[in-house]
């Protein structure tokens, strides 16, 4: 309600700032749906540091209007400035204004349809590989066995990496960044944190892990093949070469958008082909369609259950931004340094958007009539900010999906529930299918 200050923060749930702050960040969607029955459309929390205000919005007019918003009123950097111990100072979620603006003009080269033709082979051999050796009758843990396909398809599409030895060195280091609890985020909050077990550990394996990068980055800006290699670091490092106005990305800056590419791109995509395999598991007259595409090629059915799954399951919770300025949002007055947060979990539930919304219907996203909207199906968010690996999300899902589909089939034993990791929704018990023979 509007107070004395002439400011309209919405109700929410309150209590001790810890308890509220540890609850949003490791058991956030129970506590968003039940603020949402309570509250409505729009409610906020207050979390630490500060506190600072959250206002939630799930209505699509709202949400279009925060990612229509002048971008350097509704900076996106401050309202991820928990993933900075992590991701680095010039990580793309976390900066905005004119250093948002240069580093995504560096990075847009990388993310091309040219260029996504020229990893989809990549994608497919490393598929290809990793599911040849499954065998019918055989139980498969799909998070693991997704997130084990796109990890070798960052370290060698995203970083180049192909060398076993050096794969081997790096896959488990990696993993470890990406297995973690949201707990380890608390860093960023009390800094002291990282000298004591269990962060002490986490952020000794990050150093590791940069040491190990930053010699891939020296090495590749020293290869005599760097004009023709086709992986993502390799484009990043060439990029400025014939426009001497572009200051090209440093050490710092290429290791921070790697991570980036990292963490924003490897679990996020294995959670969504996990869940798609889950739910193609448990719909029997789905996954027949969906084994008649991938013999066919019908690949727009394919990544119509990928959405789908991304869509029933969000990956992400929310998007962030933080206020530069008083602003009106939603019809609601709020003061400088709110963050404002458009509710992907409540967005994609929406009854009045889709129809039986806790069904999976992987037919919403071919019906011409019913067209999702940029502002009602957000998993890369929106706007200027709208993630700019969704192209290859999209492209990598499909092609893990098909290559899966080509050669067997699979049945869920079981419904199972989300599990936020870190900042990802997980299947709770890692979604594991039954292969059938084909």
């Amino acid at each position: 309600m509007a107070g004395r200050s002439g400011y309209d923060i919405p109700d929410g749930p309150r209590g001790n700032n810890l308890w509220m702050t540890n609850r949003f960040m490791r058991n956030r969607g129970p506590l968003v749906r039940d603020a949402h029955a309570r509250y409505g459309d729009t409610f906020s929390v207050q979390i630490l540091p500060g506190p600072r205000t959250i206002v939630i919005f799930s209505d699509p007019a709202d949400v279009k209007e925060i990612f229509s918003s002048d971008p350097s009123q509704f900076y996106a950097g401050q309202g991820n400035a928990i993933l900075k111990p992590v991701m680095g100072d010039h990580s793309l979620l976390l900066v905005d204004g004119e250093e948002h603006t240069r580093a995504r003009k560096l990075l847009m080269p990388a993310f091309t349809g040219p260029a996504m033709r020229g990893y989809r082979p990549l994608v497919e051999g490393i598929a290809k590989q990793a599911v040849e050796s499954w065998e019918p009758g055989q139980r498969i843990v799909t998070l693991d066995a997704m997130n084990a396909i796109t990890l070798d398809v960052i370290l060698q599409v995203v970083f180049g990496v192909t060398d076993e030895e050096r794969l081997t060195a790096l896959r488990p280091r990696f993993t470890r960044i990406v297995d973690i609890d949201a707990s380890v985020l608390l860093s960023w909050i009390f800094p002291r944190l990282r000298k004591v077990p269990p962060w002490r550990g986490f952020f000794t394996n990050l150093r590791e892990v940069d040491e190990l990068l930053y010699a891939v980055i020296r090495e590749r800006r020293q290869a005599h093949d760097l004009e023709g290699r086709d992986d993502v670091l390799s484009r990043l490092l060439r990029v400025g070469d014939d426009d001497p106005d572009t200051t090209p990305l440093t050490d710092e800056e290429m290791r921070d958008q790697l991570v980036t590419l990292l963490l924003a791109g490897h679990e996020t995509t294995a959670s969504a082909l996990s869940w798609t395999l889950h739910e193609l598991g448990l719909n029997p007259e789905l996954l027949k369609r969906a084994l008649v595409a991938a013999d066919t090629g019908d690949e727009a059915f394919l990544e119509a259950c990928v959405k789908e799954a991304m869509r029933l399951h969000p990956i992400i919770d929310f998007v962030a931004r933080t206020l530069q300025s008083d602003q009106t949002v939603g019809g609601r007055r709020l003061p400088k340094g709110t963050t404002v947060a458009p509710s992907i979990m409540l967005s994609h539930s929406r009854e009045a958007t889709f129809a039986d919304a806790h069904e999976y219907r992987p037919d919403r996203f071919l019906d011409a009539d019913a067209k999702v909207s940029s502002h009602t199906w957000i998993p890369f968010g929106g706007g200027v900010r709208r993630c700019i690996g969704a192209a290859f999300s999209l492209m990598e899902g499909t092609v893990v999906l098909r290559e899966v589909l080509l050669r067997h089939g699979v049945f869920t034993e079981q419904p199972t529930a989300p599990r936020l990791r870190n900042i990802t929704n997980v299947p709770d018990d890692k979604a594991p299918v039954v292969l059938l023979a084909r």
